[in-house]
C-alpha cells in the first residue's frame, strides 16, 4: 500500500461519496482505513475500495466505519441536563420557536432526544429540529426511528415508556409525536452550503479526524449559521481553543455563543 495507491483511493472515495480525505488528519485516517484493509483479503486501498463499492451492504458498513457513527439517547446526560435546564430555557426567552440543528446526527438519537426535551418544555409549540449526516444509510435508520435497548439505555424509564412503543422483537420505535418534529437531511459539513438562522447547533464527536484547518472553517461556518445570541454545543473532547478568534464567547464549558449584539454579516 504505497502513496500512489493511497492517493488513488482518496480520489475514488471523493468521487463516489463526496468525502474529501484531504480535510482529515492523514496519519490517523490512513491508519484507521489501513487496519480495515489489512483485515481483508486485499493488498491495497484501491483493491479493497473496488471490491466494497460493488456490494451495497459492505459499502454501507465501510462508510459507517469511516464516519464513526456512535450514538445513544441523551449521550453525556450531564450535558443534556444543562441543555434542558439552562440552554433551552435561555434561548426560549429570546424566541418562542427555536430552530435547532443536530449536525452529524448519526442514528438520530440526538435529534430525537432534543425533540423529547422540547415536547416537555413547550408541549404546545412546534419547533424545528434539523438533523443531518453524511451517511445515507445511517440517515435511513434515523428516519425509521427504531432502536435497540442498548441504544436507549441512557434514557429515564418514564421517558422510555412515554415516547417509545415496544415492538414484538424487543426493539423500541419512536412515537410519531416525537418523530414528526425532526427533519432529516444528507449534508457534508466539509463541502455543502450551510443554512442560517439557528438558535442552537449541536456538533459532537464529529471532528475527531478533521485537520485543524478544517475544524476552524467548520466552526466559522457554524458561527455564520447561528443567530446573534445562538449557541454551539461541541463534544466533551472538542473544546474550541481559539473561540474568541472565531467570534464566539464562552457560554459554558463546551457551549459557545455568538454575541447577542453581533452586527456583522
Amino acid at each position: 500500500m504505497d502513496e500512489k495507491d493511497w492517493a488513488t483511493f482518496k480520489e475514488k472515495l471523493n468521487r463516489k461519496t463526496g468525502i474529501d480525505l484531504q480535510l482529515y488528519k492523514e496519519p490517523q485516517m490512513k491508519r484507521r482505513i489501513g487496519n480495515l484493509v489489512n483485515r481483508s483479503e486485499f493488498k491495497s486501498f484501491t483493491a479493497y475500495f473496488d471490491h466494497v463499492v460493488k456490494n451495497k451492504d459492505e459499502f454501507a458498513e465501510f462508510i459507517e466505519y469511516l464516519t464513526i457513527n456512535v450514538s445513544e439517547f441523551f449521550r453525556n446526560p450531564d450535558k443534556f441536563s444543562k441543555i434542558e435546564k439552562e440552554i433551552i430555557p435561555y434561548l426560549l426567552k429570546r424566541s418562542p420557536k427555536l430552530n435547532i440543528w443536530s449536525a452529524g446526527c448519526s442514528i438520530g438519537a440526538e435529534p430525537y432526544s432534543l425533540s423529547i426535551i422540547m415536547k416537555e418544555l413547550t408541549p404546545n409549540v412546534r419547533h424545528r429540529i434539523l438533523a443531518s449526516d453524511l451517511d445515507i444509510d445511517i440517515l435511513a435508520k434515523a428516519r425509521k426511528g427504531v432502536y435497540t435497548d442498548a441504544e436507549i439505555k441512557s434514557m429515564q424509564a418514564d421517558r422510555r415508556v412515554k415516547y417509545f412503543t415496544k415492538n414484538p422483537d424487543g426493539t423500541f420505535a419512536v412515537k410519531p409525536e416525537i418523530k414528526s418534529v425532526v427533519e432529516f437531511k444528507r449534508h457534508n459539513l466539509l463541502k455543502d452550503k450551510f443554512e442560517t438562522g439557528f438558535d442552537l447547533i449541536l456538533c459532537r464527536n464529529v471532528v475527531i479526524y478533521f485537520t485543524e484547518e478544517a475544524k476552524e472553517q467548520l466552526y466559522a461556518n457554524f458561527f455564520k449559521s447561528l443567530k446573534p445570541g445562538g449557541v454551539l454545543f461541541v463534544g466533551a473532547t472538542e473544546a474550541i481553543l481559539n473561540f474568541r478568534k472565531l467570534g464566539y464567547t464562552s457560554f459554558q464549558p463546551f457551549f459557545y455563543q455568538k454575541p447577542e449584539d453581533y452586527k456583522g454579516e
